[in-house]
């Protein structure tokens, strides 16, 4: 219930997971058919990064500061322009070059990618932060706003009516136990909707759980499942986060191939030491 997410909006965890969620809302709309993207840790849905918080640890001048004007191969620049071009035009009048002042949260993202037919459920459990997602999105039907803790959502809001969906769970990690309620909440979650994609952030920090994390998860037995990580910098002699981790359950097939030629540009661009580093690979699949 204390954190807030504007200390860290548009850091390197939020550059790989909003392109990571981008990917997925881009290849659900191939077909026409509608589908829902379930947010459930939606945070406020915008964040200003000339606000004293943002400026307070300019996370942001870290991530998405190092990428929107980076040049990059064509390829890589195809992957990334959904996400990139949301984020240009929540700032209008930036010269390029110049500070960003908006930053799109996942539940703005997806709303701004989405189609007319297209629907998104964001869950807010802390009172003031919903209550901000709800005047965002005020007169939006294509949003549904809950002041709900996300964990219910995997029970409660499962399946979809649309039967087709993006599941993000996004949770802060304030508390112990976050990686094993992921693993028990996607296990739950897949009984009730199990052709859904799946999209479960953690991070990576000195001690983290991260083998035991991925061996709970192999062992649910779910058919697919890739990792996508990113670090940053060595966790060696250092608190604090150091990498960001994706697990993406039913994956489009074009992701993997996507996140071999994103990941390595990600890395070049927001790497904070020498031992900065990438992977992606399959728990379970198709490897």
């Amino acid at each position: 219930m204390n954190y807030r997410h504007i200390y860290h909006a548009g850091n390197f965890a939020d550059v790989l997971k909003h392109l990571v969620l981008s990917r997925l809302i881009v290849y659900l709309q191939q077909k026409d058919k509608a589908f829902r993207v379930l947010d459930t840790h939606a945070g406020i849905g915008l964040y200003d990064l000339s606000s004293d918080e943002a400026q307070k640890t300019g996370e942001w001048l870290e991530g998405i500061g190092k990428v929107i004007d980076a040049e990059l191969p064509d390829k890589v620049a195809e992957i990334m322009a959904p996400y990139l071009d949301a984020v240009k035009a929540l700032n209008p009048d930036r010269k390029p070059g110049g500070p960003l002042v908006k930053y799109p949260g996942s539940p703005k993202l997806s709303r701004d990618l989405f189609r007319p037919q297209d629907r998104l459920s964001a869950m807010e459990l802390h009172p003031e932060d919903s209550r901000a997602l709800s005047r965002l999105f005020e007169g939006n039907f294509q949003v549904r706003v809950t002041e709900l803790d996300g964990w219910l959502t995997l029970n409660a809001h499962l399946p979809p009516k649309e039967k087709r969906g993006i599941v993000l769970v996004d949770p802060p990690f304030e508390i112990e136990g976050e990686y094993e309620r992921l693993v028990d909440g996607l296990a739950k979650a897949h009984r009730r909707f199990g052709n859904g994609v799946y999209c479960l952030w953690y991070p990576i920090k000195k001690g983290a759980p991260i083998k035991e994390f991925h061996e709970a998860l192999q062992a649910l037995g779910i058919p697919k499942m890739l990792c996508a990580e990113l670090h940053v910098k060595s966790d060696r002699e250092q608190t604090g986060l150091s990498g960001t981790g994706l697990v993406i359950v039913n994956p489009p097939f074009t992701l993997k191939d996507e996140m071999h030629l994103a990941l390595p540009e990600l890395k070049r661009l927001m790497a904070q030491d020498r031992y900065a580093s990438h992977r992606c690979f399959w728990l379970r699949g198709e490897d």
